[in-house]
């Protein structure tokens, strides 16, 4: 745990069905050096998920630009 990775190439969110015919489940997929996972969500998760980015978000320092 402690050798745990802080970031990740890119990630992408889509609120499809897994399969299509599914529209009560959002997607995640995260893409790493590692390849790509899909993560199933239900809308408690997913919004708890969009909580959670939110409050760390708010708490995010300002970005220093031009040193």
């Amino acid at each position: 745990m402690t050798k745990r990775s802080t970031s990740a190439d890119f990630v992408t969110a889509f609120a499809t069905g897994w399969p299509e015919n599914q529209p009560d489940i959002m997607v995640l997929s995260l893409t790493t050096h590692k390849g790509v996972q899909d993560y199933a969500l239900n809308k408690e998760q997913a919004l708890l998920i969009a909580k959670t980015m939110k409050e760390t978000a708010a708490k995010l320092a300002n970005p220093r630009y031009g040193s």
